[in-house]
């Protein structure tokens, strides 16, 4: 069976490159958003490596490890993690007579990315490791997110028992229902799984809008600060609370505020701008939500056999063995009268033993008894107690660390490009020489180390002619010529190579 689990990092995107990737010596290959589910089967077929999938989360509109504008506009590197989000700036699109054609939206801004519904499509195409994004998300995010893709992969397993089991030790339990329209989204796209293009920007409202509330009926001013706002709530579901924050799409961007006093279908809270009848008003923070995130946590437990030999004046050697690989031997002496009915002590010594404690679920496997097959007279309490010494003694064990496969390096294959561009950003030495030493014959450095004048910022299957509608390919419109991104003074050109179906962003102009 295939075990199922999640991971945090990122590598490839096509056969070719897994290919050379593998030759290194990696025994799991990471998949770029960008791959679809055909590319991840050629690549499975291919390599028969372990992959790793991205599949929700924050998406970044170039191709992973090629992106150059926040290090070209601030010096900061995004592809070494300290991205300014230039993405998710603010632009004017310009033709070159310099029209505006669309004016102050967040034009490289793209779309939240949900794969809950394709886990089992991405697992037969060779997928074990599902990748969820948490960069600076906060603790509610990562909880909500997680727990709805975990109960979403135990769905999976139950299904197919007999073709995937979870790589996890443990069992998750109880705690909060997730709900992924609740916690931060800029709304959700599928974007290249199926290799064909839809509506991915959220170039109206870059941040997160959270879940549709309801439409504003009617704002009244209370005081000098204060307004009561009245909803016409889009579903008999949404419940205000006190402490609720709300979103909408105002002039300036997404505007937010909270509502002081929420109270059936009327907010009170701060006078804000833009707020007016008609406006569409989402919920971004649901204060009961997050209070149900903060109390009510599932919990992990670890399953634990115990046998239990007993022998000579009462002597009783326990062993524990956890599903995550620890064994221990708890000894224990007992000075206590003889049970009179071995089959009524027998079944108090199950049913207390085979409970949890800590972090573990308790079952019991043997009962062993030397000599005249006599068990001691114990209570219930002392058993109990027992049980949780045991708990103990196994926290105070560490688990064993799981080997990681590097496979076998091929050093036949080689580069398929002889010239490796800043693209590859090799910004060492070790680096430079191992792509010699694979057939390459000229080695750029990083674009962090030259600043390359005519490099590409950004290259993406994004295309903004294409989310607006004026793709001369796809959507029969009129060539635009050539286009501009304006913000703060800055021109960025805009590239569009048809052939690929990429964009390309810069250099600045």
């Amino acid at each position: 069976r295939v075990p199922l689990h999640a991971s945090t990092q990122c590598a490839v995107r096509t056969a070719r490159q897994a290919e050379f990737v593998k030759s290194l010596g990696f025994g799991r290959l990471v998949l770029e958003r960008e791959t679809s589910l055909k590319d991840v089967r050629e690549i499975h077929e291919a390599t028969e490596c372990e992959l790793e999938y991205f599949v929700h989360g924050a998406l970044c509109v170039c191709y992973s490890g090629q992106c150059y504008m926040s290090e070209a506009i601030s010096g900061r590197s995004a592809n070494r993690g300290a991205c300014i989000q230039a993405c998710r700036s603010r632009y004017d699109l310009a033709d070159e007579a310099g029209s505006i054609l669309v004016r102050d939206k967040a034009l490289l801004s793209l779309r939240d990315y949900r794969l809950k519904g394709r886990l089992e499509e991405l697992a037969e195409a060779g997928v074990c490791s599902f990748k969820i994004e948490g960069r600076l998300k906060n603790a509610s995010y990562v909880k909500n997110v997680v727990r709805d893709y975990s109960l979403a992969l135990d769905e999976l397993v139950s299904r197919h028992p007999d073709r995937y089991r979870r790589s996890s030790f443990g069992r998750v339990s109880g705690g909060f229902e997730p709900a992924l329209d609740k916690t931060f989204n800029r709304g959700y796209t599928e974007l290249w799984i199926d290799g064909r293009r839809g509506k991915w920007s959220s170039m109206d409202a870059p941040k997160s809008m959270g879940e549709f509330a309801g439409t504003v009926r009617s704002v009244r001013r209370t005081d000098r600060t204060g307004i009561e706002v009245c909803i016409s709530p889009a579903g008999q579901d949404i419940v205000l609370r006190n402490g609720d924050g709300f979103a909408f799409a105002g002039k300036g961007g997404v505007i937010g505020f909270r509502g002081d006093v929420c109270e059936g279908n009327i907010i009170r809270c701060k006078s804000v701008d833009g707020l007016a009848k008609g406006v569409r008003l989402f919920r971004n923070i649901s204060a009961a939500f997050e209070k149900e995130l903060e109390r009510n946590m599932p919990k992990r437990e670890i399953p634990v056999t115990l046998d239990v030999a007993i022998s000579g004046e009462f002597h009783i050697d326990i062993t524990a063995r956890s599903q995550d690989g620890r064994e221990i031997l708890s000894p224990f002496k007992c000075d206590a009268d003889v049970a009179e009915n071995r089959d009524r002590q027998e079944a108090l010594i199950r049913e207390q033993f085979s409970k949890r404690a800590g972090n573990y679920i308790f079952s019991v496997g043997e009962i062993s008894c030397q000599g005249r097959g006599r068990l001691p007279l114990l209570s219930a309490s002392t058993l109990n107690s027992i049980r949780r010494l045991i708990a103990s003694d196994l926290d105070a064990v560490p688990c064993k660390a799981i080997p990681l496969d590097f496979g076998k390096k091929d050093e036949s294959v080689m580069v398929a490009d002889k010239s490796i561009s800043y693209k590859y950003n090799v910004a060492n030495s070790i680096t430079r020489q191992l792509y010699l030493s694979r057939g390459a014959e000229n080695v750029d450095e990083a674009y962090e180390l030259t600043h390359t004048p005519e490099a590409e910022l950004m290259r993406t299957r994004y295309c903004i002619r294409h989310e607006l509608g004026l793709c001369p390919v796809h959507q029969g419109a009129k060539d635009t010529g050539r286009l501009f991104l304006l913000n703060n003074g800055r021109r960025f050109a805009l590239g569009f190579d048809c052939r690929n179906c990429e964009m390309t962003v810069g250099p600045e102009v």
